[in-house]
C-alpha cells in the first residue's frame, strides 16, 4: 500500500508540474497577445519557401510551418502530403502590427507565391499545396478580399487569382525537421527551390531585379492608379531631342548626367510656377513644394502627380540610390532621398537641365491652366 501511495503521490506531483508548465505556457501566449502580436495563417505551396520569405519581412516575430484546413487531429507530413487528409501546408506568421500591417504581410506573401494556381504550387501538385488565406476574424477577411480585388485589377499575375479565403479553425505545427528548413538544410533547400521553378516564375512576374529593387504590390497598385489618371505625353525621336536640347540638357536627360551644384538655372529660383520635363513637357514639380536644401540643386518635397514619376535603383556611385525619371519621356531627372523636410520627409533633388520652368502667369497660355489651383490662396 505504501508503494502504491508513493506512486499515486508521484503521479499527482507530475500532474501538478504539468499543469504548472501548461499554465506558464498559457501565460506566455497571453503575454504575447497583451504585447499586441497578431497571427496570419497563409498557404502558398511548400512551407519551407513561404517560411523563408515571410521571415524576411520587418515586423514579423516568428514563422512556423504547419497544417490547417483538415478534420484529422495532429496530422503528419506523410498524411498531408498524400493529399487525402484535407489539410493544406501553411505557415503561421506572428507579427507586430505596430511595425507591419496585415495587408503588408499579405503583400509579402503574394509577391512570393503563385496565387493563380488552385491545383498546386509550382512543382508540388495537389490540393494540399493550393494557395489560401485562413482568416482569423472578419477584419482579416475584409482586408484580404479588398486587397485581392485591387491585385486582380492590376493584372500583374496575367491570370485570375485562385487564392481561397477560408475561415481559420486549427493549426498543427509540422514536424521539427520542417521548421527553419532553409537554415538547417541550405544545400538541399536551395536545390529544391531552384528546381521548383518558384523564383523563375517570380522573376517573370516582377522582374529579374525584384530582390535588388523591390516594389510592393501596394506601390504597383498606387502607381497604376496614378498613371490611369494622368494625361499622356509623347517622347520625340532621338534626332528631335538632339535638335531641341542643349548639349548639357541632352547629357543630363539621355545619358543620366548630373549638372554642377550652385551653377544651374533653377537651384535658387523663387518664382511661383511649375517645372515640366524639358523633353516632353509633362508636369513634374511645383514651386509650392520647392525648398532650399543647401545642396545647390532645385529640391522638392513631392511631385505634382506621382503618375508622371518613375523611380528605380541605380548603382552609378557603387552604393544604391533611387533615380527619378519622367514616365513618358523617360528622361533622367535626378534622385530622391529620405532626408527632406515635412510633410513627406523626402528630397527630390533634380537637375535644372532636365526641366523647363513655367511661371504662374503663363500657365494658362502654355496649356497648364489646370495647375493654377496650386497657387490659390
Amino acid at each position: 500500500m505504501k508503494v502504491k501511495s508513493k506512486i499515486v503521490l508521484s503521479a499527482l506531483a507530475l500532474m501538478a508540474a504539468l499543469t504548472s508548465f501548461l499554465g506558464a505556457a498559457k501565460t506566455e501566449v497571453n503575454t504575447k497577445n497583451v504585447n499586441g502580436y497578431e497571427i496570419a495563417t497563409l498557404a502558398g505551396g511548400c512551407f519551407w519557401c513561404t517560411e523563408s520569405d515571410l521571415e524576411k519581412l520587418n515586423g514579423v516575430i516568428d514563422v512556423v510551418s504547419g497544417y490547417s484546413g483538415g478534420e484529422l487531429e495532429n496530422p503528419t507530413y506523410k498524411q498531408v502530403s498524400s493529399g487525402k487528409s484535407g489539410h493544406i501546408e501553411v505557415i503561421e506568421v506572428k507579427f507586430d502590427p505596430n511595425t507591419v500591417s496585415y495587408e503588408q504581410v499579405l503583400d509579402q506573401f503574394f509577391r512570393h507565391i503563385d496565387p493563380t494556381d488552385n491545383k498546386g504550387s509550382f512543382v508540388d501538385r495537389g490540393p494540399q499545396y493550393r494557395p489560401a488565406i485562413f482568416y482569423h476574424n472578419n477584419e482579416q477577411k475584409q482586408i484580404a478580399r479588398d486587397f485581392m480585388d485591387e491585385i486582380e485589377s492590376l493584372g500583374i499575375f496575367k491570370k485570375p487569382l485562385k487564392t481561397e479565403l477560408i475561415k481559420f479553425s486549427k493549426f498543427w505545427p509540422a514536424e521539427a525537421y520542417h521548421q527553419d528548413y532553409y537554415k538547417h538544410n541550405k544545400i538541399r533547400y536551395n536545390y529544391y527551390r531552384y528546381a521548383s521553378g518558384r523564383d523563375q516564375y517570380l522573376n517573370d512576374i516582377f522582374g529579374d531585379d525584384r530582390e535588388k529593387n523591390p516594389k510592393t504590390l501596394r506601390q504597383l497598385i498606387d502607381e497604376h492608379n496614378a498613371v490611369a489618371n494622368v494625361k499622356p505625353y509623347k517622347k520625340p525621336s532621338d534626332k528631335e531631342i538632339k535638335d531641341k536640347l542643349t548639349s548639357l540638357q541632352y547629357y543630363v536627360t539621355q545619358k543620366e548626367g548630373t549638372e554642377k551644384a550652385f551653377n544651374n538655372e533653377y537651384w535658387d529660383n523663387k518664382q511661383e510656377g511649375i517645372y515640366v520635363d524639358i523633353v516632353s513637357g509633362e508636369p513634374l514639380f511645383s514651386s509650392t513644394d520647392k525648398y532650399k536644401s543647401g545642396t545647390g540643386w532645385p529640391s522638392f518635397t513631392k511631385p505634382i502627380n506621382e503618375g508622371y514619376i518613375v523611380t528605380k535603383t541605380d548603382y552609378y556611385l557603387v552604393y544604391p540610390r533611387t533615380e527619378v525619371r519622367s514616365r513618358f519621356a523617360d528622361s533622367h531627372l535626378g534622385h530622391v532621398f529620405k532626408d527632406g523636410p515635412a510633410p513627406t520627409g523626402l528630397r527630390y533633388c533634380m537637375n535644372s537641365a532636365a526641366m523647363k520652368f513655367i511661371p504662374k502667369e503663363e500657365l494658362e497660355q502654355q496649356g497648364y491652366g489646370e495647375y493654377l489651383y496650386l497657387f490659390a490662396s
